[in-house]
């Protein structure tokens, strides 16, 4: 655990003003604000639908920013799960036909229940977008099987139909939960390769892993045991005020999971009693307490109260996992825009006042068809070239949760995860 600073009594009372003045401001958007969540979430919600395939509905990894033609045809598990929830958030926005919007939702669908290559249910990482073949020797990625498995639970409830109810279900009962803890009663490993057996890794402390681990308890077949649930350790951080569940600096192991899960107003029932929901919140102005800091000290001109955000993201010398606190050692002022985008259903004004800022700020230079790029250096004119299909999707579904909940509406219909949070204790307080 990261130690509290010294505080003294003037310090811890500026401290609690400080954190009342942030739940204040979180009040209802403004009309402005409104439309410009409105602008940044059609942008987003346009990578989903022109990046992918629209036989197999497998979306990109990556994708350049522009209507540029991209012959990159790698499609990721993950950023397919956040398409289908972005196909039901077009649909029930009506930016397109529901008809084509459902066929797409069906094509992608039948795809994995029926052609996709897998093993026991789960699903490679990395696919190329025609075939659904592997790639890159990567791995049957046991969260990017649940991120995706998300998308299609949504797609299940929001379209509310025969054959998307079939498929949908399909997909879910064949995944073999308990062959992915590799021989752990609690623990699952975070994936396999056929050359070499299953991953050392494990999700055995938080992160993202809230998701995975209900959608697993729920299951209809193979469901893992409740005390699960509670195998997994939860160390604690603290920093500027705050105290908080955290596993890794990277802001978006808090964000993946709330995406569809709704854990607003739920508690854990016994032990530490954590509501998820808030831990999250509280991380999320920890994070831009933490940036503002970086910019008083190391990088003036890169961030403050208004421009923030460090999240996995490329960076001018390839993809890093940072963020903070605590602080990682390859931060160079960089600036991730989903940081605060995939944080808009924890704190809206905070996160859409950085968003605008970024915006109005910069222009053109972080902001093209899909939206923001997925980084820019404030700087040294570094900007990326490309945005990333979960980076744009937590960005997309995080809008959508703070304007309407509609996703934590749709995901929460679901019974396994309702059966779920009640065999785990995460209930009503």
């Amino acid at each position: 655990m990261m130690p509290c600073s010294h505080i003294t009594r003037r310090g811890a009372l500026s401290l609690l003003a400080a954190r009342t003045a942030l739940a204040q401001r979180s009040a209802k958007l403004t009309d402005a604000e409104d439309r410009f969540l409105e602008d940044l979430s059609r942008s987003s919600f346009l990578f989903f639908w022109e990046r992918a395939n629209p036989d197999t509905g497998l979306v990109m990894d990556r994708s350049l920013n522009s209507e540029a033609a991209d012959k990159r045809n790698v499609a990721s598990s993950a950023a397919t799960g956040f398409g289908l929830t972005g196909l039901c958030i077009a649909a029930e926005r009506r930016w397109m036909d529901r008809k084509a919007l459902r066929r797409r939702v069906v094509n992608t669908l039948r795809f994995y229940a029926e052609r996709s290559v897998h093993e026991r249910g789960w699903f490679y990482h990395f696919v190329d977008a025609a075939s659904g073949e592997r790639v890159w020797r990567c791995e049957l990625s046991s969260i990017d099987t649940a991120l995706l498995l998300a998308g299609v639970l949504t797609a299940r409830q929001y379209f509310d139909d025969k054959e998307v109810k079939s498929l949908a279900g399909a997909i879910y009962s064949r995944i073999d939960w308990r062959w992915m803890c590799d021989g752990d009663p609690n623990i699952l490993t975070m994936g396999w390769k056929p050359e070499s057996g299953f991953l050392k890794a494990r999700w055995d402390h938080y992160c993202e892993l809230l998701i995975l681990y209900l959608m697993g308890i729920g299951s209809p077949t193979t469901p893992l045991p409740v005390q699960s649930w509670r195998a997994w350790r939860r160390p604690q951080i603290s920093y500027s005020g705050y105290t908080y569940i955290s596993g890794a600096p990277t802001l978006f192991t808090h964000q993946y999971s709330h995406a569809w899960v709704d854990f607003r107003g739920r508690r854990e029932q016994s032990g530490d009693r954590v509501d998820w929901f808030q831990n999250s919140v509280d991380a999320t102005r920890a994070h831009r307490q933490f940036c503002i800091d970086l910019g008083k000290t190391e990088f003036p001109g890169c961030y403050h109260e208004k421009l923030w955000g460090i999240t996995a993201s490329d960076s001018a010398k390839g993809y890093v996992a940072w963020g903070g606190p605590p602080r990682h050692m390859r931060i160079d002022g960089s600036v991730v825009p989903c940081a605060a985008g995939g944080s808009l259903m924890f704190d809206p004004k905070l996160c859409v006042e950085t968003l605008m800022h970024q915006k109005e700020r910069f222009g053109n230079r972080v902001w093209g068809r899909y939206g923001f790029a997925d980084a820019f250096h404030p700087t040294n004119g570094w900007t990326n070239p490309d945005v990333i299909g979960i980076d744009v999707g937590v960005t997309l579904l995080a809008a959508e949760n703070a304007r309407t909940g509609n996703v934590w509406k749709w995901f929460m219909r679901n019974p396994e995860i309702q059966k779920a949070l009640r065999q785990v204790g995460v209930t009503r307080s």
